[in-house]
């Protein structure tokens, strides 16, 4: 499950400058970015931000498949185990497998910080800090 505070990434650039923080912390793809991006970009971008990164940050990623459970499906297919798909006649069946390969599956994003928002990253390290994440987000 998500354990980290999550900021939600677009790009190399954007994962590379939340992990230079040197904070836990959870990756999340844009809504729906498995439908317009796909699981393959995904996953390479995490790789090359892990290899990039510090090397003993902790770090969590999901993929957001938007309310696309092939995507979800090819997700899990390709190596990504760590989901959110909406709800939907085959939710509980993505999950499941899912957790077979020591995963999960989220019905909602979790909240994060977008590196989209032109604040964010003034507001990164705040809301990657113990404690202080309520009010960075009231602050927003």
């Amino acid at each position: 499950m998500i354990v980290h505070p999550a900021v939600i990434v677009h790009g190399l650039a954007d994962a590379q400058a939340v992990l230079a923080v040197g904070a836990p912390v959870t990756l999340l793809s844009a809504p729906g970015a498995a439908i317009y991006a796909g699981c393959l970009w995904w996953r390479e971008l995490v790789a090359a931000a892990r290899r990039g990164g510090p090397p003993d940050t902790v770090m969590t990623d999901v993929l957001d498949c938007g309310d696309a459970p092939g995507q979800a499906m090819a997700a899990l297919r390709s190596g990504v185990p760590r989901l959110v798909l909406a709800e939907g006649p085959a939710w509980a069946a993505v999950a499941q497998i899912a957790r077979h390969q020591g995963g999960f599956l989220l019905q909602q994003a979790p909240p994060a910080l977008d590196m989209a928002d032109r604040r964010a990253p003034v507001r990164l390290c705040d809301w990657l800090r113990p404690g202080t994440r309520d009010a960075a987000v009231d602050a927003g």
